[in-house]
């Protein structure tokens, strides 16, 4: 048996096909030729911004866990990390380095 999952030839259950498919390019965008923006619009017809709020809907997904969870664990995780960076720098002064309160005089 396989370490990883294989491609569903149908959608997995709970799935659509739109669904496992963006799952599969995840796991394997980097072998395709050029920008991965780029194949996100010649694959899904999509723009990357909407790509990537269907993606990030797609593994909330419990659907998603079932059909690969080491990558959905990967992404979910990468997620956080972004979020949770743009958090911090939303909460820091670029005037007094930290997280110090800017207070007026």
């Amino acid at each position: 048996m396989s370490a990883q999952p294989q491609p569903a030839s149908d959608s997995a259950p709970g799935l659509s096909s739109r669904d496992t498919a963006i799952l599969d390019f995840e796991r394997e965008w980097w072998r395709h030729v050029g920008a991965k923006e780029e194949a996100i619009r010649s694959q899904f017809s999509l723009s990357a911004a909407r790509y990537y709020q269907v993606l990030n809907a797609v593994i909330d997904l419990p659907a998603a866990v079932r059909h690969d969870p080491m990558l959905v664990g990967r992404l979910q995780r990468a997620r956080d990390a972004r979020t949770s960076s743009r958090a911090a720098r939303a909460f820091t002064s670029p005037d007094h380095g930290g997280t110090a309160p800017i207070t007026k005089k």
